[in-house]
């Protein structure tokens, strides 16, 4: 089976994830059982799956066929090449390939000169005005390929101009950047592009990033520090004919090789194998020719054999559009493909299920205690009333007294949860004051005083050096202030519910872990490309100082504003619990107080009001039975493997 049928899979085990929740999110409404935080917290999800996204990115120098072996996994069902494929330089700038229904199918080409402005291409992409876009005709294939050739547009000018915009003109990039006679050199037009096409694959939330080469990765350091490690797949690919080049190496080992030794997401290709095809050669002869190359690429890139891929996607493109079977095998695509499905799909089913099973699980069993919670203060009155039969009216007016002692002691108690809510309040504050952006702003301001006024390089190093240990410190502190909320919150649990009987499980937790993590990768990219010994040699401060604050700081910067977000949707989300049970137990205590009241006053018989409470009982465990099935379902759905699936299709 196909990349393209698994994830086609996994886009439908997506959409009926969706449909549980949103049934879920209904059967809430029907039964009155809604709150405004559960729609939110529902709705946020069902988001979050619309908005899912299936990131593989492609990394090579050019003329590798990268932009070919795209062609041939994800588009050959075209009929046609989407991307453009020829000799030479075929993309000049990072291309984002995906989908969005709000716009129509376009390519937005941003101009290369807005590199001078200092700002990140995710922020250029809030102001459309910025960038150049271009119709695309989806239903004319000509017409299509000569819109996409735009993302091969190049402009000359002179090498200060160059420098200016971030391009290196070193000996040795000649290659790279052409110099003509007239002392100019050859330049992207363009800074960054997005094809927004409807393409079956990129309508399900496939997102393509086609990276050009060293030059570009160089240049635009928000690729290394956001958008490949984001990637849920990378591809390296690498030319049969010339194996790992001085270029690929420092591709691989500045950019893409995992800390640790650790290689999961990173696929290298060793593409163009049709090109060791010799008709003077037997069968056994080439195969041994292309295994002789990927030892010798596993060698130098220090990978295991069995992660390099030797593919011709110009063979497989053909085959595909032919229906060539024996040529698709020859071209060994589909050994890829396979590889590519294990470990992609699964790899990102896992993180979704992640991503939202904990958060169906509380609300859904917030629902099931309220119920629990509602029945049992039923099942209380029923006994009352039942105890009742046959007693005057003395027993009647002692039964009366008791609740309203019942319902003042709980009305007591609740100066305990108003201290809390005061408390909760404070540590709130506390949280934001280490995690909140005002904290950073700060610290960027100091660091920027430190680095203005640093004289020697060790002083520039120590300045960035202390940022991200303030951060951590931030990071640190503020998990200090969730886990003092959390017990807290666990301690007045635990006594509401041993106390006044409320139906009120744990706590939901928040950690700051993968933040943490996110702070950890920053300091060392910059540790790397910034305030290493060697780019403090060779580069202005001033250069160091824009670079680490526009580049950086940026990330980081938006790292806390993850971490604020998550942060502020926890604490709304672990007061929700104890607010609603105290809500439904001054509810219950009313109702317990009324019916009595009702009974001694005789304005209602006794059995009457009995019968109307084992209805509510009946209807109660109608709602609770349904709520299991709907609970069920969710669960056996998100346990489902996409890969098993598929394999079941085509058994």
């Amino acid at each position: 089976m196909t990349l393209a049928q698994h994830f086609a899979a996994y886009s439908e085990w997506r959409a009926r994830v969706s449909e549980i929740i949103g049934k879920f999110s209904g059967w809430l409404l029907d039964h009155e059982l809604n709150d405004a935080q559960t729609d939110r917290r529902l709705a946020r999800l069902l988001e979050k799956l619309r908005e899912d996204r299936l990131q593989v990115a492609f990394v090579a120098e050019f003329s590798r066929g990268k932009s070919e072996l795209i062609n041939a996994i994800f588009f050959a069902g075209y009929g046609n090449r989407v991307l453009p494929s020829t000799a030479g330089r075929t993309t000049m700038c990072p291309t984002e390939l995906l989908f969005d229904r709000s716009k129509v199918p376009s390519i937005e080409l941003l101009p290369i000169e807005t590199r001078e402005a200092k700002t990140s291409i995710s922020e250029y992409k809030r102001f459309p005005d910025e960038w150049h876009t271009v119709a695309i005709d989806t239903t004319s294939a000509e017409s299509m390929q000569e819109a996409l050739r735009h993302v091969s547009d190049v402009i000359r000018v002179l090498p200060t101009v160059a420098e200016s915009l971030g391009f290196t003109l070193a000996d040795g990039d000649s290659e790279v950047l052409r110099r003509g006679d007239d002392g100019c050199v050859e330049i992207p037009r363009w800074r960054h592009a997005v094809i927004n096409f409807p393409h079956p694959l990129l309508e399900q939330g496939l997102v393509i990033l086609d990276t050009p080469g060293l030059n570009a990765i160089g240049t635009e350091p928000e690729l290394t520090l956001s958008l490949l490690p984001n990637a849920h797949a990378v591809l390296f690919i690498l030319a049969a004919d010339t194996g790992v080049t001085q270029s690929d190496l420092t591709v691989w080992r500045e950019h893409l090789a995992a800390a640790g030794g650790r290689s999961k997401g990173r696929i290298v290709v060793l593409n163009k194998i049709d090109t060791l095809w010799d008709e003077l050669k037997s069968a056994p002869e080439v195969a041994a020719e292309i295994e002789r190359q990927v030892d010798t690429c596993a060698w130098t890139l220090d990978l295991a054999e069995n992660q390099i891929f030797p593919v011709s996607a110009q063979k497989a493109l053909v085959a595909k559009i032919n229906d060539d079977g024996e040529l698709l095998q020859r071209s060994r695509l589909s050994e890829l493909e396979t590889a590519l499905s294990q470990e992609l799909i699964p790899a990102k089913q896992e993180i979704v299920r992640d991503g939202i099973e904990a958060e169906f699980a509380d609300c859904f069993q917030r629902t099931r205690s309220l119920l629990d919670s509602r029945l049992a203060g039923l099942h209380e009155q029923l006994t009352e009333l039942t105890e009742l039969r046959g007693k005057n009216k003395g027993v009647v007016e002692y039964m009366m007294g008791k609740v309203r002692v019942e319902k003042e002691e709980f009305e007591s108690g609740l100066q305990r949860y108003y201290a809390v809510r005061s408390v909760f309040s404070q540590l709130t504050n506390n949280l934001f004051a280490h995690l909140g952006l005002d904290a950073m702003r700060m610290l960027s301001t100091t660091t920027r005083e430190a680095m203005a006024k640093a004289t020697f390089s060790k002083t520039l190093a120590a300045a960035m050096t202390h940022y991200f240990d303030e951060a951590r410190g931030s990071l640190q502190r503020s998990e200090d202030d969730v886990r003092e909320i959390k017990s807290m919150m666990e301690a007045i649990h635990k006594k509401f519910s041993v106390e006044h009987g409320l139906k009120l499980g744990t706590p939901v937790g928040f950690s700051l872990l993968r933040y943490e993590k996110e702070i950890d990768r920053l300091d060392d990219w910059c540790q790397t490309h910034v305030s290493s010994m060697f780019q403090l040699m060779v580069h202005e401060k001033s250069q160091l100082m824009q670079r680490f604050f526009e580049e950086v700081a940026v990330q980081v910067r938006k790292t806390f504003e993850r971490a604020n977000r998550d942060a502020e949707s926890w604490l709304k989300a672990v007061m929700a619990p104890l607010e609603i049970q105290i809500r439904e137990h001054q509810i219950h205590l009313k109702r317990r107080l009324e019916s009595i009241k009702r009974i001694h006053q005789a304005t209602d018989t006794l059995e009457q009001r009995i019968d109307e409470l084992q209805h509510v009982e009946d209807k109660l465990f109608q709602q609770m039975k349904s709520l299991s099935q709907v609970g069920q379902e969710f669960a056996d759905v998100l346990r489902q493997e996409v890969n098993g699936e598929v394999d079941r299709r085509a058994a």
